[in-house]
């Protein structure tokens, strides 16, 4: 029972660890995933053995698989991971509510994420974006389409093939959408930004 204990507690940190690192509240994954705020404060706090149905969701709304939330509780992972396109995860996150869509790319093993890798699309020339503020760096690669992106107080234009990297604690965001559908890579690298 002891061992029992230790993955729900173990799975729990897990869960909290994905939420805060995409800055995610409590209840904006209870409404997402369609659990009760009060359910998943006591599974992040490992006080109940959650349901396989309720891990499935709960992965579904941060972006992970399922197997990320026990893939380190007793080994050591893998060091390759292949992501085929259709197995592309479809994840929330800030953004999703205005219109982006963003494909997580690739599934960092354990609870603290070194990067992050998304496709991210943009199909409403309409549609207008808010700023952005996290963590990280960021690494972007225009793929399809043109626009105009924002960082801090500069305006960058960008067609395909053009890269942006960028302090991600930096107001950023798309400043207009010149020519859609607009597809680019984002990769946000997490870690100590003192020693780049």
């Amino acid at each position: 029972m002891e061992n029992h204990a230790n993955l729900d507690s173990f799975i729990g940190k897990v869960i909290n660890n994905f939420r805060k690192k995409q800055g995610l509240t409590i209840a904006e994954v209870s409404e997402q995933s369609n659990i009760s705020r009060g359910m998943l404060s006591k599974i992040e706090n490992g006080q109940v053995s959650p349901s396989l149905d309720s891990l499935l969701r709960i992965s579904k709304t941060l972006g992970v698989p399922i197997s990320a939330f026990f893939k380190e509780f007793d080994s050591e992972g893998e060091s390759a991971q292949l992501v085929r396109a259709d197995e592309r995860l479809e994840v929330v996150r800030r953004g999703t509510k205005v219109g982006h869509t963003y494909h997580l790319l690739a599934y960092d093993t354990g609870p603290n994420k070194t990067f992050e890798p998304f496709l991210i699309s943009l199909d409403n020339k309409s549609e207008i974006f808010p700023s952005f503020s996290h963590e990280g760096k960021v690494f972007m690669y225009l793929l399809e389409g043109e626009m105009a992106y924002r960082h801090g107080k500069s305006i960058y234009q960008m067609k395909p093939g053009d890269s942006l990297t960028y302090d991600a604690s930096i107001s950023h965001g798309p400043e207009d959408l010149i020519q859609v559908p607009i597809k680019f890579l984002n990769i946000i690298i997490y870690g100590n930004s003192d020693n780049t």
